[in-house]
């Protein structure tokens, strides 16, 4: 998993309006600059926040990721709820879920 590179993604999708231009108007063609997995990829796309979280992209990063595409504050943390009970407990990253309660 490179959740580096979709990290610094989506912190320069926030901080470089050229970028996010760029990524609103073709997607595939930044998603190929970058090092990442299908799985994230395809999370990124659709956006699957739910899937970016249990991946262990940090919650700030995540929140204006998910902001830029149209989520309300309760629904970005439904969808980091419904991410850990579709796709299990948070893999790698800060809030990590080693035990399956939590960070550890």
């Amino acid at each position: 998993m490179s959740l580096y590179y979709v990290q610094k993604l989506l912190y320069k999708l926030n901080r470089d309006p050229t970028l996010k231009q760029r990524f609103d108007s073709d997607q595939n063609t930044v998603l190929d600059e970058y090092s990442l997995s299908e799985e994230e990829i395809s999370a990124l796309k659709k956006p699957d926040i739910g899937l970016l979280y249990v991946l262990g992209v940090n919650g700030q990063l995540l929140m204006h990721y998910a902001t830029m595409n149209g989520y309300s504050w309760p629904e970005y943390i439904q969808a980091m709820r419904d991410g850990v009970e579709h796709f299990g407990p948070v893999r790698k990253g800060l809030y990590a879920m080693i035990d399956g309660k939590g960070a550890t």
